[in-house]
């Protein structure tokens, strides 16, 4: 890879096996089967067969783990040393005062540490100063020519890294530059990483994952909280000269001692361990108390100089530059290593005494060249488990990518890991849970144990060669021979990871195979070189990196580095990439370096194991480990003896490695023992090493565990080397020294020659083997004979050969040859259920037996089986050539060659003839007229039956009839299906033309059947619709619905049916039409309930019961209420007569209803008592300060909050004729609880419209009597109101209102109040004039704005308010109204109020009776105090509102003389399409002038119920009341708002 480059080009892939089920039942002898071509690449992937998915054995919820730390930028080896560089120039530039700045070059961070080499593989820095080569320094780090890059190179060069080389060549500088960094603005501070440092402590148990982290931030001097807090502030302590040359942990910027003298009462400064509250431990200083003042160095020099005693210490306070001890007020004392100097002596020199720790220029320098610490993982604090580690790790992942985490694409995940880890800027961290051990925390894999009982599924998995636990043991790997459970090799280690986390290069113990599963989870990328490019990848990484190596030999034994594969590749190193899924295995083999990182959150499990080939490569890594004096995880030698002493349990392949590798050791040995002899070291003694620890049977020199032998001495009882190295022992005299041996040299050869046997044995086997198959002695073996030879070969575990094929081969033919004979000489059954014979398979068969070298009795039994075949086939032809012969003859001859067991041909012919005699006479039985007629199935399965039959004259005459019979019968049965399925529907005539057609197949047609029944049941509708349409009154709606759904059923076409769905829909729109009249928005009535009488309305508590029930679906209708039947509907004078007694009930209801309410105390009273509050509203609760208003009709009592409620401010618009301020009997005060108003309640017009309409319809509708008896019941009333009003008492009153309104419109400044019925000096508005007018005043000109919407500002409360400050003032009454007019009156009144019809005369006979009575201050106020919140509330709903008022009006005057049905609807549509009322409502139908609103604040689950009702009861138009100015203000204000009925 180029450097600087950040793009990561992808190795080419490893190879991948897909083994079949029989190769993958063995698993070491595929992976040596494809070892060939895998151990080229190090690595391969093998894909199990699709059904191979062992179960997840891992207990999850027990499952608890602490992962690793991975920083990812100190992984890579380069990354690693360039981070361990600067740490160290940061360090001396702490030291002198300043924090490392790097720049930035073409907006890119320099690399200092790559800038260093290069100048010091160009010559150095003078060298390239002299040839003027900084151009080519600034080329080589991949600079654009051509900018004066070089120059700005040398500068950055001089001020950071030439002053730092300087001081570790160990050069004083003429002049140091202690503030390098103080002119770059732009450069980023650098923070140093401290690698060593930060794994001397414990890591935080709350781990927080940076996702870009940025190094280079800028650092503030630190202060004494960060003193405290960073171990690294402690311990990186300023070294040398400079204008801070205090200590860089002890600095404070508040301090205000100078140098305490450290030989008198110096404060001890004592380092502790202490938690910092996330889990790591950092020091912390205490100082310890002192009982004297501090004191300056230069006092307590003077001193000692004062003191002739103590000329030692005087010498110990000489400056070590001039050697001179005056001008101590200016002397430094060093707290390492107590050496003096002037601060005017230093390099740069001080300006004054420093105060805190300093540390001189020699101890600086040996503390910046002190060797790095060992590289390591840090151990996490936090305790995981699977759920929480994969819920942290996929949060992660899906917050670095900003993406969900299965959509992350793989090539993505590898390109940012391997960016990360070239990266100095970022840090990234990560945790892995690896090398788990599965003893502890369970494998993955089902394991046999008595602790829980396995399923089939799972025990099969569990003794599986693929399964982790049982691959190291399998016979044919060595491990076996281990008794130790060593933990990674033998036994499994588990790892789960998320994304990043990452596996360093490395190569397993021993040199290894290794094989890795991954449970589940997403992929894990794997890198692998082969064993042929190991040295040359070490020797890359080496020459690359030679720092690291330097202080850590073995690194790429610690699994703690990675180099980018590109730059391995660039050098020669051959590297292969694999994405390893779940479900999947990867294979290292032996010395094959392999590294990787995870995609994201999975599971995984590994372990080795190791094969008969790699017995050399295991000694060559031994050899590997003593020149590198690294420990062995077991010993070679001891291997190969253990498995040398029992060599019959050695598969074949074993034993021929184990005697090679043997008699290697055996030579080895023989030429040390030798050199030994030589030596002069005579005395041995036996011991059995393989009872000793390890520790205590490693050579002292190279570390290898001995086990043949080693030499110890007396003298050093501690000490053993190996026989290789003798010489290293110790100095003690050679006769002090002895030899420990395990065997004697003649030992060693039995149990080489023993391994020879076994190896051998083969060979004397396999003669055996040959001429008993080649018949060599002119003998044929028995079967017995060679099986045996076979479980020789088993019990011996012999190699698969060609010959022990060839045995198996010869022993499965004669076992199935035998198995055959015996089917065929054995019983009656068992031939039946045997494959037949042909007679040359026979003859065939009985040859090969022949030729088997097996000699086998049952070719005797054979040959008779042949006799008996010939006799049979003899008697058979005789038979059939004398046909016709009789069908038990033929039958009886068929039974006895089916027993034969051979296939003979005249049994065939036989058969045909039996079974052509069987199919004519089934055909004869079904066709026959007197039997019962078969279905088209049995005639078809027959014809079937007949096709299978051989053919004859006979056959073929009967197969005939039966076709052309079918033919016809199919035809029938298809047009039969065509008019039952048909969109067009057939006549009844048609239907019987096809039936009687088909009356004469002697076929059972169920499509026939079914047009028969069809047919029948449209005969049966057709005398129903006659008998409904000749009757004596119109049909009802119920009636003619169920006929027109069981017409349309029938696939019959029926010409009465087009006519009744006529009639059915003109009935259901006329119902529809009047529904959207008469009921209003999501209603819970139905329209026959709404124009019935309300009959049981006697008490409050059952009418809001039933209120609720209706909410509900629960209440019963009052039609039921009325007594009325389905059948009594059907029925016009029974509807009529109900609802006439229904009228008297209402009415008598309601008069209790109001007896029994006006004696209820006000809701609000403190009198009220919890039990009666339940039976007020419809809410059953006493709002605290909520107004409540009673009903006019009922006289029950609700909160403003919970109903709608009638609006003054509307009511009060601005008229040519009225004073609505004045004529408080004109304002709208009259309320009608919910309960009482049930529907929408339209003008009398409209109904008489629709009464027109219904007269017209040929049907009856229960809804249509109603309605009539409700018209009539209206215009019985209105009759009587206008009788009433005509009459001479009441004819006065309403010309005395008419006259007072004509006086207040006459003066309308000053306003009168309407109290009165003239104006006098004793009025207390004129008396009040100078104060009241003004208001009234603006609340007059204003009131356009109160009245409209779209104006609504908060002035309007101000408006209310001067209309409150008015109420007071209002009295009367302004009528005398005698009780003998009254009580007539009122009685008119309830009575219209309780028809669901809008009349005219009901609002005037309302304002009559509320000018003869004193105003309702109270209503009026709870009417004011509820408006209020209103307006504010609902400013946006009424804007709207008012706007469709306008678009309506304008929609009115363009449309006069169209029908007024038609512009209701225009206008609801119009209103459809408005804006979307407030959270808690639904847009509502304007149907009365008022436009109420429902409080936000009412219960929940009254809103549906209320939010319909109307209140305001108001008239279209004066009507025959035009005469009366007096009621024409609120007939004008109420008259565009009643359009839209």
């Amino acid at each position: 890879m180029e450097p600087g480059s950040d793009d990561f080009l992808p190795p080419p892939e490893c190879p991948v096996f897909e083994p079949s089920w029989a190769e993958f039942r063995d698993p070491l002898g595929y992976i040596a089967k494809i070892r060939p071509i895998a151990e080229k690449s190090g690595i391969c992937k093998i894909r199990p067969p699709a059904d191979w998915q062992p179960p997840f054995a891992v207990e999850v919820d027990n499952f608890r783990f602490t992962p690793r730390i991975q920083r990812l930028n100190e992984l890579e080896a380069q990354t690693r040393v360039k981070l361990n560089y600067l740490d160290q120039i940061a360090k001396f530039w702490e030291i002198q005062g300043s924090s490392l700045k790097i720049p930035n070059v073409e907006r890119r961070i320099l690399d200092l540490y790559s800038l260093s080499k290069i100048v010091m593989e160009e010559g150095g820095y003078e060298a390239i100063c002299k040839d003027r080569r900084w151009a080519r320094v600034a080329q080589r780090l991949s600079y654009p020519p051509g900018k004066n890059i070089g120059s700005l190179l040398r500068s950055h060069y001089e001020r950071i890294i030439y002053p730092y080389e300087m001081f570790q060549s160990g050069a004083n500088l003429v002049y140091s530059n202690t503030h390098p960094f103080d002119s770059e603005e732009k450069d980023k501070e650098y923070k140093p990483h401290g690698i060593p440092l930060r794994q001397s402590v414990q890591p935080s148990k709350i781990s927080s994952h940076s996702r870009r982290a940025k190094r280079l931030q800028p650092d503030p001097e630190p202060t004494e909280e960060d003193i405290e807090k960073n171990p690294e502030l402690k311990k990186l302590q300023i070294y040398g000269a400079g204008p801070k040359m205090m200590g860089l942990g002890l600095m404070v910027k508040d301090k205000t001692l100078r140098k305490k003298e450290r030989l008198t009462c110096p404060p001890t400064v004592v380092v502790k361990e202490k938690s910092n509250g996330d889990g790591k431990v950092t020091p912390t200083l205490c100082k310890k108390e002192f009982s004297c003042n501090p004191e300056i160095c230069t006092r307590m020099t003077m001193r000692l100089r004062n003191n002739n005693s103590s000329a030692q210490l005087i010498d110990a306070h000489v400056c070590r530059m001039c050697s001179r001890g005056d001008e101590d007020d200016k002397l430094l004392l060093c707290d390492d290593c107590d050496d003096s100097y002037h601060i005017f002596c230093l390099l740069p020199p001080l300006p004054e005494v420093l105060r805190g720790v300093w540390k001189c220029p020699k101890c600086v320098m040996a503390e910046c060249k002190r060797p790095p610490e060992a590289f390591g993982f840090e151990q996490a604090t936090q305790e995981y488990t699977l759920q929480s580690f994969g819920e942290m790790a996929d949060a992660f992942k899906a917050d670095y990518f900003n993406m969900p985490v299965h959509m992350v694409p793989t090539e993505l995940v590898e390109k940012e890991f391997w960016r990360l880890v070239n990266s100095i800027e970022e840090d990234v961290t990560v945790e892995y849970g690896a090398d788990i051990h599965s003893k502890e925390f369970g494998s993955g894999f089902p394991v046999s144990s008595s602790k829980r009982n396995l399923s089939s599924e799972e025990q099969d998995y569990a003794t599986s060669g693929w399964n982790l636990n049982v691959m190291p043991v399998l016979e044919q790997s060595v491990l076996c021979h281990i008794n130790a459970d060593i933990s990674g090799m033998k036994v499994p280690w588990l790892y789960v990871g998320m994304v990043f986390s990452a596996f360093c290069w490395h190569i397993e113990d021993h040199w290894s195979y290794s094989i890795n599963y991954l449970h589940w989870g997403e992929p894990k990328t794997w890198y692998g070189v082969p064993s042929l490019a190991a040295e040359h990848l070490e020797e890359v990484m080496k020459r690359l990196t030679p720092e690291l190596f330097d202080s850590q030999p073995d690194l790429l034994h610690q699994l703690v580095t990675l180099m980018n594969p590109n730059i391995l590749m660039s050098h020669g190193v051959p590297v292969v990439r694999t994405n390893q899924c779940a479900g999947e295995f990867v294979i290292t083999f032996p010395r094959a370096y392999h590294s990787g990182f995870n995609q994201g959150y999975n599971f995984a499990e590994a372990v080795n194991f190791c094969t008969a080939d790699w017995l050399p490569i295991g000694r060559q890594c031994i050899e590997h480990y003593r020149r590198l004096r690294r420990y062995c995880v077991f010993s070679h030698e001891e291997l190969i003896c253990k498995m040398a002493a029992f060599p019959e349990k050695l598969d074949l392949n074993l034993a021929v490695a184990v005697h090679k590798e043997m008699f290697i050791m055996v030579q080895e040995e023989r030429r040390l023992r030798k050199a030994l002899l030589e030596k002069g070291i005579t005395e041995a003694e036996r011991e059995a090493f393989e009872l000793l620890p390890d520790d205590e049977r490693q050579c002292i020199k190279c570390k290898t565990t001995c086990f043949l032998s080693a030499l110890a001495c007396y003298d050093c009882p501690d000490c053993l080397v190996c026989l290789s190295h003798i010489n290293d022992l110790c100095q003690c005299s050679s006769s002090r020294q002895y030899l420990r041996y395990r065997y004697t040299l003649d030992e060693l050869p039995a149990m080489l020659q023993k391994l020879k046997v076994r190896a051998e044995s083969f060979d004397t086997w396999a003669n055996k083997v040959r001429v008993a198959l080649e018949v060599e002695d002119g003998r044929k073996r028995s079967f017995e004979e060679l099986r045996a030879l076979e479980c020789e070969a088993h019990e011996r575990r012999f190699p698969n050969s060609e010959l022990l094929y060839q045995l198996k081969n010869c022993l499965k033919k004669a076992e199935a040859y035998v198995s055959q004979v015996l089917g065929l000489v054995s019983g009656q059954e068992a031939r039946m259920e045997t494959p037949q014979l042909t007679l040359v398979e026979l003859q065939v068969l009985l040859d090969q037996m022949g030729s088997l070298p097996c000699a086998m009795h049952q070719i005797g039994d054979l040959k008779v089986v042949l006799e008996h075949v010939e006799a049979f086939r003899v008697e058979a032809r005789e038979a059939l050539a004398s046909l016709p012969s009789s069908p038990r003859q033929l039958q009886s001859l068929l039974e006895r060659g089916q027993q034969l067991g051979i296939e003979v041909p005249e049994v065939h012919q036989l058969q045909q003839q039996v079974e052509q005699a069987c199919w004519l006479d089934e055909v004869k039985q079904a066709l026959a007229p007197s039997a019962e007629r078969g279905s088209l199935v049995i005639m078809q399965g027959l014809l079937v039956t007949g096709a299978k039959v051989a053919s004859s004259p006979a056959v073929d005459k009967a197969r005939a009839e039966l076709q052309e019979l079918l033919t016809i019968a199919e035809r029938w049965e298809e047009k039969a299906h065509f008019c039952l399925e048909a969109r067009q529907k057939h006549s009844p005539a048609t239907l019987e033309a096809i039936i009687r057609e088909t009356e004469n197949i002697p076929v059972h047609l169920p499509n026939i059947q079914a047009l028969k029944e069809a047919l029948t049941k449209a005969q049966a509708w057709i005398a129903d619709v006659d008998e409904i349409q000749n009757g004596d009154h119109y049909p009802c709606l119920d009636d003619l619905e169920g006929l027109v759904a069981v017409g349309r059923d029938l696939p019959v076409g029926l010409e009465e049916l087009r006519q009744l769905e006529l009639q059915v829909l003109t009935a259901h729109s006329w119902r529809e039409k009047a529904s959207k009249i008469f009921l209003k928005k999501n209603s819970c009535y139905t329209l026959l309930e709404v124009l019935c009488p309300c009959v049981d309305a006697g008490s409050d508590s059952i009418k809001r019961n039933r209120w609720m029930e209706k909410e509900l679906g629960l209440y019963k209708s009052d039609t039921e209420l009325l007594g009325l039947s389905a059948q009594d509907l059907r029925d016009p004078g029974s509807v009529i007569v109900a609802f006439k007694e229904g009228e008297l009930k209402e009415k008598e209801s309601i008069l209790q209803l109001r007896r029994t309410n006006s004696a209820k105390p006000h809701p609000l009273s403190p009198s009220t008592t919890a039990a009666a509050a339940t039976s007020i509203c419809v809410c059953g609760q006493v709002p605290a300060g909520v107004g409540a208003l009673q009903c006019d009709l009922c006289q029950d009592w609700f909160h403003g909050q919970c109903v709608s409620v009638p609006h003054l401010l509307s009511s009060m618009r601005p008229s040519p004729t009225s004073s609505p301020l004045l004529a408080w009997w004109e304002w709208n005060t009259k309320f009608l609880c919910p309960l009482c108003v049930r529907s929408r309640r339209p003008r009398l017009e409209t109904i008489l419209a629709l009464l027109v309409s219904l007269q017209r319809l040929p049907v009856r509708l229960p809804e249509g009597e109603a309605l009539q008896c409700l018209t009539e019941r209206a215009i019985s009333w209105q009759g009587r109101a206008r009788q009433a009003l005509a009459s001479e008492d009441v004819t006065a009153l309403l010309r005395q209102l008419a006259e007072l309104h004509q006086q207040m419109q006459a003066e309308p400044r000053p306003v009168e109040l309407p109290g009165y019925p003239s104006v006098s000096d004793s009025d207390p508005l004129t008396e009040n004039n100078g104060k009241d007018m003004p208001k009234l005043q603006e609340l007059l000109e204003n009131r356009d704005s109160v009245a409209s919407p779209e104006k609504v500002s908060p002035r309007e409360n101000s408006d209310l308010e001067s209309l409150s400050s008015l109420l007071p003032q209002l009295t009367g009454p302004v009528l005398e109204l005698p009780e003998a007019t009254r009580a007539p009156l009122e009685e008119l009144m309830m009575e219209g109020d309780l028809l669901e019809v809008t009349l005219d005369e009901n609002h005037s006979i309302w304002q009559l009776l509320q000018a003869g009575q004193s105003p309702d201050l109270e209503r009026i106020r709870t009417l004011l105090e509820l408006e209020k919140p209103e307006h504010q509330g609902n400013w946006t709903r009424d804007q709207v509102l008012e706007r469709r008022r306008r678009r309506r009006r304008k929609m009115d005057l363009d449309s006069k003389n169209e029908d007024p049905n038609q512009e209701n609807l225009e206008s609801k549509r119009a209103r459809g399409s408005g804006v979307k009322p407030e959270e808690g409502q639904e847009e509502e139908v304007e149907e009365e002038a008022s436009h109420d609103t429902i409080s936000p604040t009412q219960p929940t689950h009254h809103s549906l119920i209320l939010k319909g009702s109307q209140n305001n009861l108001e008239p279209e138009n004066a009507g025959p009341l035009a005469s009366f100015p007096s009621l024409n203000p609120l007939l004008y204000l109420s008259s565009s708002n009643h359009q839209e009925l």
